[in-house]
């Protein structure tokens, strides 16, 4: 089945601009340590095979209809999952939660694959995705469409269920900035 493509074909670069050569890497790198963004677990669940990741890549696209852009490494297992899955859910973390954003991470030594599954408490919702039962919000969602970003895949995700924990109110929030893990108090 052949979708059309979303992009907008009618509008081009500016030639004088797209002339200028892009900022390299490192400064790049270097510039996004002072960007501060929420951290979030992404997973996913394919027949028995589950993965997931800790990202700081999600955002909000539209509310009507209600939609998130999650970008995934392509070379994370969990790539694979929500390609053959087409779901995912988006575990938006707590201040308490850095242990379990470290494990997903793979900063935690001998921890690896389905074990990080013993981090944190889990259960599912509408697409069987794991979801993190004590996360500030779980997004959980259906993917719609996929995009090859250079390293990247770019996930178009229609949410389906949303929970908050029965606690979340005054709950601080987890973010990563300048290479570390950050509270943001409420």
């Amino acid at each position: 089945m052949n979708q059309p493509i979303n992009q907008r074909l009618d509008w081009t670069p500016n030639p004088e601009l797209l002339a200028l050569p892009a900022v390299s890497a490192q400064e790049h790198r270097g510039g996004l340590r002072n960007f501060a963004a929420a951290v979030s677990i992404v997973t996913a669940r394919h027949e028995q095979a589950r993965a997931g990741l800790t990202a700081t890549a999600v955002v909000s696209v539209t509310a009507e209809p209600p939609r998130l852009a999650v970008f995934v490494n392509k070379n994370v297992v969990a790539a694979n999952i929500i390609m053959d899955s087409g779901a995912l859910c988006v575990n938006v973390l707590s201040s308490h939660q850095e242990g379990v954003a470290k494990a997903f991470a793979g900063m935690i030594e001998g921890v690896h694959g389905d074990e990080r599954f013993r981090h944190g408490g889990w259960s599912t919702m509408v697409t069987c995705s794991p979801a993190l039962d004590d996360a500030l919000v779980n997004f959980d969602c259906r993917v719609v469409k996929v995009y090859d970003e250079s390293t990247h895949h770019a996930f178009l995700c229609e949410v389906l269920a949303t929970r908050g924990c029965a606690n979340g109110a005054g709950q601080d929030a987890l973010v990563y900035l300048n290479g570390g893990f950050r509270q943001i108090p409420h």
